[in-house]
């Protein structure tokens, strides 16, 4: 059997710390917009965003990003955008724990049918309207994916070596 290469481990460790990071900002955006409403979000973020984008218009693309995002999410259920960023951000957020922590084999199934089902509504988000930023994050989902296979299946030739041998 060949031996679980140690760069994978840390790529995978590197991987589900940022989902868990990306999960915590979701779940709280997801608070924040239930708890002010997406016009007073969107206020706030066009507060915090219009002196940076008067300055420098067109250097800074992240505070464009921001802009267009928050005025998006006034023409979006807020239902839905609530429900989104709370239910993905506490799903990432709780699977990241859990795999971190190695507090058992039953996460790795159902991490993957997760980022299985994450992927598949990325991919027909994609085939409805088609987004670069979308699909980088499909991508950075397909590649968490392959390397929570990886860990899963070092994992059980891990556990298989160390059963004692019963006769």
């Amino acid at each position: 059997m060949a031996k679980p290469n140690p760069r994978f481990h840390l790529a995978y460790v590197v991987t589900i710390a940022v989902k868990g990071i990306d999960g915590a900002i979701e779940t709280i955006l997801g608070l924040a917009v239930l708890i002010t409403g997406p016009v007073r979000f969107n206020s706030f973020l066009m507060m915090l965003a219009a002196p940076e984008l008067t300055e420098h218009a067109t250097e800074n693309g992240f505070m464009h990003l921001l802009r267009n995002g928050a005025s998006q999410l006034l023409g979006t259920s807020i239902d839905f955008v609530v429900i989104y960023l709370l239910l993905h951000g506490l799903l990432k957020l709780g699977l990241a724990l859990v795999l971190l922590t190695g507090r058992g084999r039953w996460v790795y199934p159902v991490a993957t049918v997760i980022l299985l089902g994450f992927l598949a509504f990325m991919s027909w988000h994609l085939a409805e309207h088609w987004s670069n930023w979308v699909l980088v994050f499909a991508l950075f989902d397909l590649v968490t994916l392959l390397l929570v296979l990886n860990e899963w299946r070092n994992e059980k030739t891990h556990h298989l070596k160390h059963q004692p041998i019963v006769g």
